[in-house]
């Protein structure tokens, strides 16, 4: 029986996407290092919590041990990252939820970002568009091809 080749080639491209993806899925060490760094500490230092780093924080250790537990009962990550949430306010998470009135924080910089091109677009053509300055006494500068023929006219008129 042969197989497609491309089917084959599709078939080994999903279990390497699911490997990359398991990796470490089980490992405790990995779980507690990315929902540490998904949360700040709330001993109003601002930092990561596993990296904050203030000599006697009082928070930190103790939602460290927090984390830890969580862990080591099995809970999934949305749900200690929930825990947390109500504990010490959504504030305790890194970045908002994509729930509700937080999606701002996602759609409004690039919401932006595409008003300033698109005015920088507009702000670019109307330079492009205007008329030519005139000088001081009210006279428009010629160019291009009209120069052109000025130039030629006293080229004859100055070899007379």
């Amino acid at each position: 029986m042969t197989s497609n080749p491309i089917r084959r080639v599709v078939q080994t491209a999903v279990l390497c996407a699911a490997i990359v993806a398991l990796l470490g899925a089980g490992d405790p060490a990995t779980r507690f290092s990315e929902i540490g760094h998904q949360m700040i500490c709330v001993c109003g230092c601002n930092q990561i919590l596993l990296e904050c780093n203030h000599v006697g924080c009082p928070a930190s250790d103790s939602m460290r041990n927090e984390l830890m537990a969580s862990l080591t009962r099995g809970d999934s990550d949305s749900l200690v990252q929930q825990g947390f949430a109500q504990k010490y306010g959504p504030t305790v998470l890194a970045a908002p939820t994509a729930i509700g009135f937080n999606r701002a924080a996602y759609i409004v910089p690039f919401a932006a970002l595409f008003f300033g091109f698109g005015l920088m677009l507009l702000v670019i053509r109307s330079w492009k568009n205007r008329p030519a300055r005139t000088g001081e006494d009210g006279l428009t500068p010629i160019t291009g091809a009209r120069l052109e023929q000025f130039r030629d006219q006293a080229r004859k008129e100055a070899d007379l």
